[in-house]
């Protein structure tokens, strides 16, 4: 199950009594006080850890309380402090304070280490033996241990992926994260199949390699709830690039541009709560994947479809992600993207062809140049 928001309540530890106690040895009149201070409560942290990647632990476990620190004793000995608590969360948790409806931001933990306190623990209490004074020398006074800090908590998951697939259900997202990582989603003939986000690792030659995020699909009237909504699109907050999958056969019964231009809308009109996260996903570089073309019975559908977003410099890459045609343009433009923040204005696909047709010619000119140098040689050894 993947859950990527939970409200929690934290509980520091409370700090431990301080001790009223007096010194009563044989052949030691008037000892004097030897109470000593309570133990500070244990604290509670949020550590982002590589080994969860869902917050699905803490829905069914909301309450977390923290060790109380240990009651001073006798012959001035401080009682130990609470052990601290420790709670495991993926990168990329957001953690929100909740005070009524509003939501204060405390940490954004995006890599495996970071930690954050969110309550800490409170101070032992002074024993009699801290408030001992020349004037008062056998004191009756001690303090309580203060309470540890006490919190209510949002956790927020965003996915930390360097390229995000949307597109409209069925558009074949899923088969392509499987094509090209080692994902295994839930792939079927019928929208929705996709109800939580997938993650999947490229892995490309020289070593390099990527992140790739598959959300749920999207429909016309997302940002305002209909479908699964824009629950999911916070995931591609932290993406560097966006593939936007198109379907361009006829199974679906849409136009492409249409879809195109409706997805578009979506992301411009969706925001987060906690940033304006509209204008991030607009700004992002992206890219358009036409898939399913060996379903393609239309060719006008395609070229419709390139004039269109190539006038809004937008490259368009033709795949099939079940064959794999097409895989190996798109997945160097993904990269590219990445390393570089930009995009191509065109596939590599479309200048192949003009740079095969300049090698030849020089091919050609080296071929006809080669006898005359020949000759040139052959001619000055001859008057040697």
């Amino acid at each position: 199950m993947f859950v990527d928001e939970v409200d929690i309540h934290v509980q520091a530890g409370n700090g431990g009594n301080g001790c009223m106690s007096f010194r009563r040895e044989m052949r030691v009149p008037r000892g004097g006080p030897n109470g000593g201070s309570g133990g500070r409560g244990g604290s509670i942290y949020l550590v982002a850890t590589g080994h969860q990647n869902t917050l699905v632990n803490y829905r069914f476990h909301p309450e977390f309380k923290g060790e109380r620190g240990q009651h001073g004793m006798g012959s001035d000995c401080t009682g130990h402090g609470g052990e601290d608590l420790e709670l495991e969360v993926p990168p990329g948790t957001v953690v929100y304070e909740k005070n009524g409806d509003d939501l204060l931001p405390l940490a954004d933990l995006k890599s495996v280490g970071d930690r954050v306190l969110v309550a800490r623990g409170g101070d032992g209490g002074r024993g009699n033996a801290a408030f001992a004074t020349a004037t008062n020398r056998a004191p009756r006074r001690t303090e309580p241990g203060w309470p540890g800090e006490a919190r209510m908590l949002r956790l927020r998951l965003k996915l930390l992926a360097d390229v995000g697939l949307v597109g409209f259900p069925n558009a074949g997202k899923s088969t392509l994260i499987a094509r090209i990582s080692d994902a295994r989603p839930k792939i079927a003939d019928y929208p929705f199949t996709t109800l939580s986000p997938n993650l999947g690792v490229v892995r490309l030659s020289d070593d390099r390699s990527f992140v790739v995020a598959d959300v749920p699909g999207l429909i016309e009237g997302a940002h305002s709830g209909h479908g699964l909504g824009t629950k999911f699109l916070a995931h591609l907050e932290r993406t560097k690039v966006l593939v936007h999958i198109i379907d361009v056969s006829s199974e679906s019964g849409r136009d492409p541009v249409e879809d195109f231009t409706v997805i578009t809308r979506e992301l411009e009109l969706f925001a987060g709560g906690d940033d304006d996260t509209a204008v991030v996903l607009a700004d992002k570089p992206r890219i358009v994947a036409a898939n399913k073309i060996d379903a393609l019975d239309d060719p006008d559908r395609l070229r419709r479809l390139g004039r269109h977003v190539r006038a809004l410099g937008i490259p368009l890459y033709p795949i099939s992600a079940v064959t794999g045609a097409g895989m190996p343009a798109l997945l160097e433009a993904m990269w590219t993207a990445i390393a570089t923040g930009q995009v191509a204005a065109e596939p590599v696909e479309e200048r192949a062809p003009k740079t095969r047709r300049r090698t030849a010619a020089k091919a050609g000119l080296r071929k006809a140049s080669g006898p005359r140098r020949v000759r040139a040689k052959t001619t000055k050894t001859a008057h040697k």
